[in-house]
């Protein structure tokens, strides 16, 4: 067991948060799989006792405190993170939908009496030529993802590190 002194030590630098995200199914499109941020504005509420918070009438959202130094950066986070979930989105929605125009192109192109190899062979072929032909464009967007969540990923680090901080020092 802890001596007491650790173990509130220890509770102030639990961070564990009840993270509230809903995953919905797979877009027909681009085949990913939507997150619904429950940390937004425009997220349901929680729980019951919420309900009144979210209401657009409610005067409670609003408060007389001047926001927490948090709050510009928070906000900045989530604009930053749904600006990359609708970049990723847009990017494999658009492509997937040139792949199967394509795809479907290079079908139509044979004729109903070729065999099962032809088909295989036509589109062995189609898929090598489409994966040369989009090299460039993935790496771009590749690129473009990367830099962009990386700087998620440091926005939510300056969040983490300023709310330890707070919870430390008072």
């Amino acid at each position: 067991m802890l001596p007491r002194r650790c173990s509130r030590l220890v509770r102030t630098l639990h961070v564990s948060q009840k993270c509230q995200n809903l995953v919905g199914p797979n877009d027909p499109v681009s085949n990913l799989r939507p997150i619904i941020y429950t940390d937004t504005p425009n997220s349901p509420p929680k729980t019951q006792s919420e309900v009144g918070l979210n209401h657009p009438y409610s005067l409670r959202e609003f408060s007389n405190e001047p926001p927490s130094p948090n709050h510009a950066l928070e906000l900045q986070y989530k604009l930053k993170r749904e600006q990359l979930d609708t970049l990723n989105h847009s990017y494999w929605a658009e492509s997937n939908t040139r792949f199967e125009a394509a795809k479907a192109s290079v079908l139509s192109s044979i004729p109903d009496s070729a065999s099962s190899e032809t088909r295989e062979h036509a589109l062995s072929e189609f898929f090598k030529k489409w994966v040369v032909q989009e090299q460039d464009r993935q790496e771009l967007y590749s690129r473009e993802w990367r830099k962009r969540n990386f700087e998620v990923i440091v926005l939510g680090a300056r969040i983490e590190y300023r709310r330890f901080k707070q919870r430390i020092l008072g």
